[in-house]
């Protein structure tokens, strides 16, 4: 019996090790930094650990002037995209985003975001939260983060 217990101990502590092993690989970090990004700021456009991609928040500015567009519609625009092609550099898309989190000084701008939002999306939503938020970096109206997995 001794003999028995021993074996399959063994046996646990070999498949434990294996499967620690296994996450510990599948866990490692790669960072994300969009081609031709022109800040120097310090922070990657997205992290992804496993099959989670972390998206940094995103300011709607104009890749030429680096200034944010007088066209708010253009400004939303811009950071959607910004945000799908962080997606795509890890190989995802707009519909892998389980949640997004929207900051915004002006809440009146709830249904105009939402006009422009609904058109990079299929027929289902992340989660999403839209909150009202102090002055922005830049002056912008916007600024978007959010999570996607695989």
């Amino acid at each position: 019996m001794r003999n028995v217990c021993l074996i399959l101990a063994g046996i646990l502590i070999g498949a434990l090790a294996s499967h620690s092993y296994t996450n510990s690989a599948s866990l490692q970090k790669r960072h994300i930094i969009l081609p031709g990004r022109t800040s120097q700021a310090p922070f990657s456009d997205g992290v992804l650990v496993g099959n989670t991609l972390y998206l940094a928040g995103r300011l709607g500015t104009d890749a030429k002037t680096g200034q944010i567009p007088t066209d708010v519609e253009q400004e939303i625009r811009n950071i959607l995209g910004g945000l799908k092609a962080v997606l795509g550099e890890a190989k995802m898309t707009m519909d892998d985003l389980v949640s997004v989190q929207v900051y915004c000084p002006d809440l009146t701008l709830y249904d105009k975001f939402n006009t422009v939002y609904r058109s990079y999306f299929g027929k289902d939503f992340p989660a999403r939260a839209f909150l009202g938020s102090g002055p922005l970096l830049r002056g912008a109206h916007f600024e978007v983060q959010g999570v996607a997995a695989k």
